[in-house]
Formats: C-alpha cells, structure tokens, sequence
C-alpha cells in the first residue's frame, strides 16, 4: 500500500476480532496499529467466557466434592473461598492479557492503550490528541451490556462488574433468560445464593431446541432456582438495612443483595465518528457490512459483535482472519454461518448445531427426530436423579443430520466433534454405522432409536 497513510490498516478495538485481524494483516506484510480504551483480550478474555468458565468450573466442584462421598471419598468439611476463586481468576487475566499484547507485538503491530476516533476518510484520533492516518480501518469494538432504563437501574450490576464482587451475596435477582442468566443462575446457585430469574417472556435461551429449553427449567427448578416470567424489573430502591427491593410488572416486589442485568448486549458503535464518516448503521445502531466485513465506506470494515451478525468469540476469530486474508493476503475469503456450535455453560451444560426441531420442519417439511434420555453413569453411582438428554434432527428424505441439540455433562465437549459430522452432511446411517466408545456419555451419539 501506498506510503502516503501511517499505516495500512489501523483497528480500533483489541478484542478477539480485531486481535486476530491485525496479527494477520501484519503477518501478511501490512503496517499495522491497533487502539484499545480498557484491556487487550476484550470481552471474552477479559470480562466474558473466559473468567466465566472458570468461574463454572470453580461452582461445579460444589456437587463434585458431594458426589465424591458415592465414590469412596471422605469429604471433612470442605470450605469454600470467594475471595481466592475471584483473584486466581483475575490473575489468570492479567495472563491472557499480557499474552495478547505480546503477541501483537511479535508480530510488529503498533498498540495505542487509548481510545480512538475516526475523524477524517483515512484519519484516526486517539484520546490523547494523536492524530493518524490509515489506509483501511477496521471497527472489532464488540458489544456492550444493555441496561434498563429503569428508576434505580444504577443500583445494578452486569456481567462487566460481577467477576470483581467483594463478596458473595445471599440472594440474587437476575433480569433475562438468555445464556448469560442462566450462566450466572447456575454460579450463584452452586456457591448457595438464594436465585431468582426474572424474564418478561415465558421463554428461557431463545433459539435453542425446545426440548433441551424445558429439561433445562426442569433441572434448575429442582436444584432451587426460581423463575418469575412474564416479569419484568420496573425500579429498584435501596433499603434501610443495605438491600434492594426489586419492584416489577405482574409479580410481587424482591428484596435481594445483588441485582444482576443480563438482558441482552448492544453493538458498542457509540462515539466512533461512524456516522460522520458515513458508515451506515441499523436499528440497533450496529455496523452494516457485506459478505466481506466491507461497511458502506470503501476503506472501512467491521467484524464480531458490532457488526450483530453471530454474537460469538469465535466468529468473531474467523471474521477477522477472512478480513486479513481478503484484504492483505490476496485471498478473497468469507466466513461459512452455517452450522455454527454454541453452548450455555448452565449447570448443566447444553450444547447445540444447526436447525431446533421447529425450524427443520418449516424449512423441510418432513424430519425424523430421534431421541436419547438418559441418566449418566457418574449420577446413578452418586445417587442423582438428573438425566441427560441428546436430540438429533434428520431430513426425512435423505436422512441428513440438519441439528444436534444436548444437555448434560461435557456436551459442550462432545458438540465440538459431532459438529464436525453435522457440518460435513453426514447421515444418521452414518453414526450408525460408527462403533459405540464405551462405557461413554457420548456413545449415545451413536445408539439413538
């Protein structure tokens, strides 16, 4: 690229996305910079699913160490440290963090810890006044926690703030029903809070197999979490004694220690200088791009949660690896968004890829649905009734597998294998005709009727 610009590609926003991009475009030759206002690493290194996994693998030790008594253990009052479990999680980002930003600059690319503006067709301002100049622009600032704008709403957490809690709180009150609620439920719950859901429908985890949807209330009902639905949070007020009184539509009021807003996250496109610059935007202000992460500018591009195309760190990864490839590594390269797996870390786990019962019948018409309902070998030992449940989807015509959807132990585990199947157009004859791995969980892939 010309010399005329500072750099060849400039990208605002160090999280995963952007990370990935720069690297990329910098190992193909490009000069690259990168500007970040908080942390590199970004909402998953920093203050998302990775902190959080630890922090489920940190609550499961609760049944764990229970469980353990079935198997010959001797539990002698076995105690649990918030405050430990909370800084080895924080030290274990300072890692992360520090490893993103030493690999950015083995790879040569420029890093502003600042925040940046675009205020010109090829030019950048930092926070400290710096001005630059790129060739190519690229936006990866994620999103950002929505919060209700609701008398008292700053009384409130989001999962930003929840890894940095001095204590535990005895009662929680989370606002939503999608992965992040029922992520925190089952935390709270397995460090022994009081847990109550409130969402303003009467469906938890939208877009997930209805199936996995029900055992999953099912489970966390019997494990004493509570639901209000069709409830929605109207104010929150302080008492006198230190907690909150949760008041909200259909449902009496809640006096609870923590109030935690999971409803939902915005694309994070405010005070970019988008708009002047003449990026499109939609309705929920997020980036509009092409098949290529191209903007309605020329020079501009956008990839992970701005652009609310698919809200997950490893789209995000791809987005910006097919941007790198496209743009510098003469590669023209776009990311596939079919069958793409996911996962609720709840206690327990579910995992799902391609089409819920509901979508394949509107889009095939006729599907075979095969089911295996079990209870893992492990909780039959230690005496819990919880059951597992696997589902898979087929096109009644060919015999295809459209969707696999599970709900127990280490199915986020299993999904990352299997999805490779789905995604390859393979059949159910196929797993058939595969050899079970016994004794497993995952045989049942291969065992459904």
């Amino acid at each position: 690229m010309a010399q005329e610009y500072d750099f060849d590609l400039f990208t605002i926003g160090a999280g995963s996305g952007g990370v990935r991009a720069s690297r990329v475009s910098a190992s193909h030759g490009a000069r690259v910079a990168i500007a970040e206002e908080h942390r590199v690493g970004g909402t998953c290194v920093i203050r998302g699913c990775v902190p959080k996994k630890m922090l489920v693998y940190g609550a499961q030790f609760a049944e764990d160490l229970e469980d353990a008594q079935a198997f010959g253990w001797t539990m002698d009052k076995p105690e649990f440290s918030w405050i430990k479990l909370r800084d080895n999680v924080l030290a274990e980002v300072d890692r992360l963090n520090e490893a993103y930003k030493t690999t950015l600059d083995s790879h040569g690319v420029t890093l502003f810890n600042e925040r940046a503006e675009i205020t010109g067709p090829h030019e950048i301002t930092l926070a400290s006044g710096k001005i630059v100049t790129a060739g190519k622009i690229l936006i990866a600032t994620g999103a950002t926690p929505h919060v209700p704008d609701i008398p008292g709403c700053e009384l409130g957490i989001t999962s930003n703030e929840v890894f940095h809690l001095d204590n535990l709180p005895k009662r929680v009150l989370i606002a939503g029903g999608g992965y992040i609620a029922n992520e925190f439920a089952g935390i709270f719950n397995e460090f022994d809070a009081k847990v109550t859901i409130v969402n303003r429908s009467d469906q938890l985890l939208r877009g997930y197999d209805q199936t996995l949807r029900d055992r999953l209330l099912q489970i966390s009902m019997t494990k004493g979490i509570d639901f209000r639905f069709h409830a929605e949070p109207t104010g929150i007020e302080k008492l006198d004694d230190g907690n909150m009184r949760v008041s909200m539509k259909n449902h009496d009021p809640l006096d609870v220690d923590l109030v935690l807003f999971a409803t939902g996250r915005v694309p994070h496109t405010r005070g970019l200088g988008l708009q002047k610059a003449g990026v499109e935007l939609g309705d929920k202000c997020e980036i509009k791009v092409d098949r290529f992460s191209k903007t309605s500018v020329d020079h501009i591009y956008a990839v992970g949660d701005c652009t609310d195309r698919v809200q997950l760190t490893p789209v995000a990864i791809r987005e910006g690896q097919a941007f790198a490839d496209s743009v510098f590594g003469g590669k023209q390269t776009s990311v596939n968004y079919d069958y793409i797996p996911s996962a609720v870390f709840s206690h327990p786990p579910l995992a799902s890829v391609g089409m819920t019962e509901g979508e394949a019948k509107n889009k095939l018409g006729t599907v075979k649905v095969y089911l295996s309902d079990f209870r893992p070998m492990k909780n039959v030992m230690a005496g819990r009734n919880e059951r597992s449940l696997y589902k898979m989807i087929c096109d009644g015509d060919e015999g295809r597998i459209v969707g696999l959807h599970m709900i127990g132990p280490e199915s986020p585990e299993i999904m990352q294998a299997a999805a490779i199947a789905v995604k390859a157009g393979l059949t159910k004859n196929d797993f058939d005709a595969t050899v079970a791995l016994h004794p497993t969980m995952s045989e049942e892939l291969v065992l459904m009727k």
